[in-house]
């Protein structure tokens, strides 16, 4: 998206933009003035958004202070957390983005794209997993070659669902690096045509349902096929954290949260 009239699109207009952005799922952060003291660019209550390429609209004052202030835009976005920074306007050569002679207090909120679960498989593990990950918050996309599964009676949680290959899934419901790909298929054959398009992508994780035994042979006849070993680091299988899981439910309880671990481990340079 391209800057779009930082001067001169108003507050009141920022807030259309900001909801255009999160309904088309675009990652974007609102900052906006809270509080100022004496002389400052622009008053309490002033907007601007800053998605993940740098672009902006709207503005919080301009010069070096709003340049920081994208810089800590692009971090609530990496880390989805909300921040409050202060800034004294005082003495640039102490560091200060500015000369005005006041202080200004910027809220900077972030708005994320909904994670998606892609479930690959719509038996009776597949179907848990739907239902558990949409009652957890997640965007949720069932795909399954047998047409009387992929159907929504039969999976009334997913947002899509998708009757057909995995090719089909991706481009009926293209992924991004919030996206979490369960494959819990029937067999080895459905793994090994779902694997390959998937590391195509940039999902976040994907995970297999099976025995280590199972997975062997995946990973074996994968690599045949010419997938790198590099490429396998980014599936984990068996999926799931062990909880001596054994109805569907209680597999997908393992299934979900070994998800929600991830998510909320700390990131790792």
């Amino acid at each position: 998206m391209p800057e779009i009239g930082r001067d001169t699109i108003t507050d009141h207009s920022i807030m259309g933009v900001l909801a255009d952005s999160i309904s088309s799922g675009r990652p974007v952060v609102l900052a906006t003035v809270i509080r100022t003291s004496r002389s400052v660019p622009r008053r309490a209550g002033s907007k601007m958004l800053v998605w993940a390429d740098g672009t902006q609209a709207g503005t919080v004052g301009g010069g070096e202070m709003e340049s920081r202030v994208r810089a800590e835009a692009t971090d609530a976005l990496t880390d989805g957390l909300s921040r409050v920074i202060d800034y004294d306007l005082l003495d640039p050569a102490s560091g200060d983005p500015g000369v005005c002679g006041g202080t200004v207090t910027i809220h900077l909120e972030p708005f994320m794209s909904r994670p998606t679960v892609l479930v690959v498989g719509c038996g009776h593990v597949g179907r848990a997993v739907v239902d558990l990950a949409h009652w957890l918050g997640f965007r949720v996309v069932a795909v399954d070659d047998r047409a009387e599964l992929a159907d929504p009676s039969e999976v009334p949680n997913a947002d899509v669902v998708v009757s057909g290959s995995i090719d089909e899934a991706l481009a009926a419901a293209p992924m991004d690096d919030q996206t979490h790909a369960v494959l819990v298929t029937r067999n080895v054959a459905l793994d090994l045509e779902t694997i390959p398009p998937l590391l195509a992508t940039p999902v976040r994780s994907i995970g297999v349902m099976g025995s280590l035994r199972r997975w062997q042979t995946t990973s074996e006849k994968l690599r045949d096929a010419g997938v790198s070993d590099d490429e396998l680091a980014r599936v984990t299988a068996p999926i799931g954290i062990e909880i001596d899981a054994e109805t569907p439910e209680e597999i997908a309880l393992s299934i979900m949260g070994q998800i929600i671990a991830e998510r909320r481990a700390a990131p790792t340079d």
